[in-house]
């Protein structure tokens, strides 16, 4: 019986081996095989990020100007796409503004009468003083009120309205021509607001790391 055992298991071992041998050789010959599914290969390339090919794309900011797929962490997943729009091109419009006003304060930009605490601050100590005499309390709630009127606009949005994210009716006339006219033109404004949060962290940076003003090295 023991005998019996042995030569049954060297015949399914035998066997075993066969199989798996001619399943590499099949194996090898298709991968040598022309491509009969060109198709999904393409839908497959088609479902990568432009921004990070070895990411999925992000569908659900597709249509949006400037979307190249790049949303590492799936944000989008989780948060309206509308509301995510809105969030980047209000950040992008006040780095533009806060740009500006950082190097014309340091290039020697002020407004009159100016308290003499402010006098000789430049916009990387002017916080202090302004804190001090109260300029902070008032900008704070200018934009707490801002805030407030705009949250209208984007809870309509929201809710359906089919109001453009970022859209407070300030520069319609921009928005001339065919649709690609304005998707370009769109386009242009979202470049400059990414382009406005790097500078603005740039700059802060260096005025503080140089002590120098600008162009702060």
């Amino acid at each position: 019986p023991a005998i019996s055992c042995h030569t049954s298991f060297q015949n399914l071992l035998s066997t075993m081996m066969k199989l798996a041998v001619l399943a590499a050789l099949t194996g090898s010959a298709a991968a040598f095989a022309p491509s009969s599914n060109g198709r999904a290969a393409t839908s497959l390339a088609a479902d990568k990020s432009k921004a990070l090919p070895w990411l999925p794309n992000p569908s659900n900011l597709d249509g949006y100007a400037g979307a190249n797929g790049f949303d590492p962490l799936g944000i989008s997943n989780y948060f309206p796409a509308d509301y995510l729009v809105e969030s980047e091109l209000k950040h992008g419009r006040i780095c533009q503004l806060a740009w500006l006003g950082y190097v014309a304060v340091d290039l020697g930009a002020r407004i009159y009468p100016l308290p003499s605490s402010m006098e000789g601050v430049t916009s990387a100590t002017a916080h202090d003083p302004a804190v001090a005499f109260g300029s902070m309390g008032n900008m704070f709630i200018w934009i707490a009120l801002f805030e407030m009127v705009s949250w209208i606009g984007i809870s309509q949005m929201l809710q359906g309205s089919g109001r453009a994210p970022g859209d407070f009716g300030f520069g319609k006339g921009f928005l001339k021509g065919s649709e690609a006219d304005i998707q370009n033109m769109k386009l242009k404004e979202v470049t400059h607001c990414r382009a406005a949060m790097l500078a603005f962290a740039g700059v802060v940076t260096q005025s503080v790391l140089y002590d120098k003003g600008f162009p702060y090295f």
